[in-house]
């Protein structure tokens, strides 16, 4: 994250369109494993098809339990999501944020990217972030996790594509699988070191708002 510092990442735009159903009706259709052939039925999907794998797969990820000191939540609404972001920030004077891609042209392929001067740290020592998991309306993955900062800074591409990239560091990897690929990537082990990490243009971090002074 140092100005000047140089790296290849892609930031594809969303291709996920998906939206949220009104809470009502997203409560009024089953989310569980228990009830995938009621789920396939409602939504006209085959159980053999390869929609209904990645329905079975997005509900069994959602129903694994979350890693020590992390709390997880799939949301199926919008209302649902403020919930419980604003429930483990301790607040509802919050803000969402998410990577944006400041310029129009193709961004499926990869860049090389500069950092530019400009990091900003994000509000508070709480952060839920929450990832658009695919589905047939919109669900998002929330998680949050103790000892993580956000911060906000801008790219450059090497094509003069500019990014407002939200990161994500987690300053405490002690309990997190030795097989994690971030780890792999780093040749390091749990615990070492901070993993930090870029959220995707369709993700959106939950942080306390700044006070105005």
């Amino acid at each position: 994250m140092r100005p000047g510092a140089t790296m290849k990442f892609q930031f594809p735009r969303n291709s996920n369109t998906a939206t949220f159903l009104p809470r009502e009706s997203a409560q009024s259709i089953p989310f569980s494993s228990n009830k995938l052939p009621e789920i396939f039925n409602h939504f006209s999907v085959k159980p053999a098809s390869v929609e209904a794998k990645t329905i079975k797969q997005t509900i069994q990820e959602c129903e694994a339990p979350g890693i020590k000191g992390e709390e997880k939540y799939c949301a199926t609404s919008l209302e649902s999501m403020v919930d419980f972001s604003t429930s483990k920030l301790g607040t509802r004077n919050v803000e969402a944020i998410s990577t944006e891609v400041l310029e129009e042209g193709a961004t499926m392929s990869m860049h090389n990217y500069t950092t530019m001067p400009g990091l900003k740290k994000l509000a508070g020592d709480k952060v839920v972030v929450c990832h658009k998991q695919n589905y047939p309306y919109a669900v998002f993955f929330c998680h949050a996790i103790k000892q993580t900062a956000a911060y906000v800074l801008s790219l450059k591409a090497d094509d003069g594509e500019k990014v407002k990239a939200v990161t994500i560091c987690h300053l405490d990897t002690s309990e997190w699988n030795p097989e994690h690929l971030s780890f792999q990537i780093l040749d390091v082990k749990p615990g070492i070191v901070p993993i930090c990490h870029f959220i995707s243009a369709d993700g959106i971090v939950w942080v306390p708002k700044h006070k105005s002074a």
